[in-house]
C-alpha cells in the first residue's frame, strides 16, 4: 500500500525564527525526521509542504520533495495542521487509501521504529499519533487564584497515585490516518485512535527559544548515535 509522509514546514515561524531550517546538531533541524521517514522504510514519498522558497531547497538537499509550494493563506499563524495536510493530499492527488503521515520538521527526536510501530498499530484503528506518561497524577493539578494554590479535583487529592491511573498527552511527533481519514470533513484525530507512546526523554515540543536550548542538550543523551554519526 502507498504511504506518504508530509512534513508541515512553513517559513514564518515567530517565537523561533526559521526554526525548521535552523541548525540543530549539525544539520537543519527538519533534516532529522526526514532522514527518520526515509530510515523507516515505508515511505514511496518524503515531501515538505512549505511556502518558503529557502526550506524548499533545504529540503531537497536533505533528500525530501517539494512538488508545490503551500499557498500563503495556509501558512499563518493560525494555519490548521490537518488543512495543511488535506492541501497535501489533493495537489499530490492520492488515492482514499493512500496511507499519509504528518510528520512535523521540529521531530528531532523522532525514529525509525517509532514510525514503524504506527505503521503496525494502524490496523483496525483510524489514527496513531504519539503520546507521553504525564510523569505525575494529573488529577491532583493545581490551579493559582490570587497567589494561593487550589485543587483542580479535591476529591483526588488524598488517593494515592497508583490509585489515580495513568493519562497521556500528545506527543506532537506524528500523526498516521488513511488519506480518506484525513479528508473527511468531521474527521478529528481523538477519535479512535491507537498510539504510540513514546519516553518522556524524546516527547520534546520545541516552541520556543528555551525549548530549542533544552533539546539541544538532551539530544546528545537520548539519541547518542546520531550525535556520534
Amino acid at each position: 500500500m502507498a504511504a506518504v509522509a508530509v512534513l508541515p514546514a512553513r517559513g514564518g515561524s515567530k517565537r523561533i525564527p526559521f526554526k525548521n531550517g535552523r541548525a540543530f546538531h549539525g544539520r537543519p533541524m527538519m533534516g532529522w525526521p526526514i532522514s527518520v521517514a526515509r530510515d523507516s522504510g515505508h515511505f514511496d514519498r518524503i515531501v515538505v509542504s512549505t511556502d518558503n522558497e529557502e526550506l524548499a531547497g533545504i529540503a531537497r538537499a536533505e533528500g525530501a520533495e517539494t512538488p508545490f509550494l503551500r499557498d500563503a493563506a495556509l501558512a499563518d499563524d493560525h494555519s490548521d495542521t490537518s488543512v495543511v495536510v488535506q492541501d497535501a493530499i489533493r495537489r499530490l492527488n492520492l488515492s482514499n487509501d493512500t496511507i499519509v503521515a504528518c510528520i512535523y520538521p521540529t521531530a528531532a527526536f523522532l525514529t525509525a521504529d517509532d514510525l514503524r510501530t504506527g505503521f503496525e498499530r494502524l490496523e483496525g484503528s483510524e489514527w496513531v499519533f504519539t503520546v507521553g506518561k504525564f510523569p505525575a497524577p494529573i488529577q491532583r493539578a493545581y490551579a493559582i487564584s490570587d497567589g494561593v494554590l487550589l485543587p483542580v479535583d479535591r476529591a483526588a487529592m488524598p488517593l494515592r497515585s497508583q490509585d489515580l491511573g495513568v493519562r497521556y498527552y500528545d506527543a506532537g511527533q506524528f500523526y498516521l490516518a488513511r488519506a480518506e481519514t484525513w479528508t473527511k470533513p468531521d474527521a478529528r484525530v481523538w477519535d479512535g485512535a491507537a498510539s504510540v507512546v513514546l519516553p518522556r526523554h524524546r516527547c520534546v515540543d520545541i516552541d520556543t527559544e528555551e525549548d530549542w536550548a533544552f533539546a539541544e542538550k538532551l539530544f546528545g543523551i537520548a539519541l547518542p548515535e546520531r550525535v556520534g554519526g
